[in-house]
């Protein structure tokens, strides 16, 4: 029997955009309703190396069921074809779980930093895949968001500085920290009306 569709390619661009939409909205909403205890944590988050272990820990469970071995009942329900890298996944299978416990253990610096960089560079896959060949209204404004995601995963991971030096540029100023949070609601508010209209069906 040949083997079905990937769980990826079966959702669809609106499933994506309500999820994408509603998760900006109540991250951005909540910032909003707390604006200095957000603040205070945007300054802080960085040298959270418990939530960091979270999210590495997230990013690499996810990464590993990726590359898990067929056959394998629910662990090999995300598995994924990689064409000529296959005959490495035993490799990755090994050496994914070790190299999340060595970050976690001993590189606690950034460490959260680096988990949610890892963590957007695998969320873009889902969305990238519920956007492709779907000629819907608008439809570019997704792979445009998994494409920053993927950037700004890339930035976290190798520059995890940045985010520090990001949430300090933001919170120096009320207005430009009012500013990036009604920014950022206004696109999860954006998507999520996509999501819920425009994109009903596709």
């Amino acid at each position: 029997m040949a083997p079905g569709p990937h769980p990826y390619q079966e959702i669809s661009l609106s499933t994506a955009g309500v999820v994408v939409g509603a998760v900006l909205v109540v991250l951005y909403g909540m910032m909003l309703w707390k604006q200095e205890k957000a603040k205070e944590l945007a300054k802080t988050l960085h040298r959270n190396s418990s939530v960091g272990t979270y999210f590495m820990g997230f990013g690499m469970v996810w990464f590993w069921l990726l590359v898990a071995p067929p056959g394998k009942g629910v662990l090999s329900s995300l598995s994924m074809d990689l064409g000529d890298f296959n005959k490495i996944k035993g490799y990755l299978m090994i050496g994914v779980p070790l190299f999340c416990v060595g970050m976690i253990v001993y590189v606690k610096e950034y460490l959260f930093v680096r988990g949610l960089g890892l963590c957007l560079l695998m969320g873009a896959a889902p969305l990238l895949y519920a956007a492709d060949y779907e000629p819907a209204p608008l439809q570019f404004l997704m792979p445009t968001l998994c494409y920053l995601m993927i950037i700004k995963g890339l930035f976290l991971v190798g520059m995890p500085y940045l985010f520090r030096d990001g949430a300090e540029w933001a919170t120096a100023s009320e207005g430009r920290w009012r500013g990036f949070l009604m920014a950022g609601l206004a696109v999860g508010v954006v998507f999520l009306g996509l999501g819920l209209t425009v994109w009903r069906g596709y």
